[in-house]
């Protein structure tokens, strides 16, 4: 089991952000903090100072944000994805900020932080701006694949670190048929509530094996992104396997996982199925 949590940082706000809130979950868990700084243009000597500031003001901060935490920094000079790929394989969790500059730049809605999360081992947590108010809530999407499963498994460690509720939203989207096709309607409407029922009893195993997190499940009949973003609006944290039911095996994100990154506000973790080498 992974002894530590990597973080990227780059000076950005949403890496300080990032920084903080992978400083909060080492001191929940009882994980070591590892902060990397990637500097991609390395040449010049003064572009090495920069990044040797940068990465010691994070370390830093980091330590008067903890107090028993094992801090420990590293200067990275390759290539941001690759080093960032690599640093999750032995990671517990790699947290990342949305958004920053020099090798961070377009987090998220560009191609780097789409790619860390796609391929990285383990989980990846991306933050957007420090949380203002606390819900004591970590919400899951679950619907039964094995990367859901790996979601869940990483929802109840967190809630189970914060004290916090579990909320288990699966969604089921009706298909559109016509109005006059009543016989279609009914098989729909049927295998509607064998979907809600098979969804609430997957839940239930997991309730028995951890007694001590408050779990609760929710089924919706919306569009997976749209059920996880109404739930995310009062949680502190929304986990999500990196792909689903629907999920192609090429894909490096599934609809939902991307959808959740791109319109969430709250820190959002992306989970693997496996910790295997992409």
């Amino acid at each position: 089991m992974a002894s530590h949590i990597v973080v990227g940082v780059d000076g950005s706000a949403p890496a300080t952000a990032a920084l903080e809130w992978a400083a909060a979950d080492a001191q929940r868990r009882g994980l070591d903090l590892r902060i990397v700084h990637v500097c991609e243009q390395q040449p010049r000597r003064e572009g090495i100072e920069h990044c040797t500031r940068v990465l010691e003001a994070a370390a830093d901060r980091a330590r008067r944000l903890t107090s028993d935490v094992k801090v420990t920094t590293e200067l990275l000079g390759g290539n941001v994805i690759e080093d960032l790929i690599a640093e999750s394989e032995s990671a517990d969790s790699l947290v990342l900020g949305s958004r920053g500059f020099g090798g961070f730049a377009g987090m998220v809605v560009g191609s780097v932080g789409l790619a860390v999360a796609g391929h990285a081992v383990g989980p990846v947590v991306i933050v957007r701006a420090p949380s203002a108010v606390r819900y004591d809530t970590v919400v899951v999407g679950h619907d039964g694949s094995g990367h859901s499963e790996a979601a869940m498994a990483y929802a109840v460690e967190q809630a189970r670190a914060r004290k916090a509720r579990l909320q288990v939203v699966f969604a089921w989207q009706v298909p559109m048929f016509s109005p006059y096709a009543v016989t279609y309607n009914s098989l729909i409407e049927d295998a509607m509530r064998e979907a809600m029922r098979a969804a609430r009893e997957r839940v239930e195993p997991w309730r028995v094996r951890n007694p001590d997190v408050d779990i609760s499940d929710e089924q919706r009949c919306a569009r997976p992104v749209t059920a996880l973003m109404e739930a995310a609006r009062s949680a502190d944290l929304v986990v999500v396997g990196s792909r689903g039911m629907g999920g192609l095996a090429s894909a490096l994100l599934s609809s939902v996982s991307h959808g959740v990154l791109h319109h969430v506000t709250c820190p959002v973790a992306i989970v693997p199925s496996v910790k295997e080498t992409p």
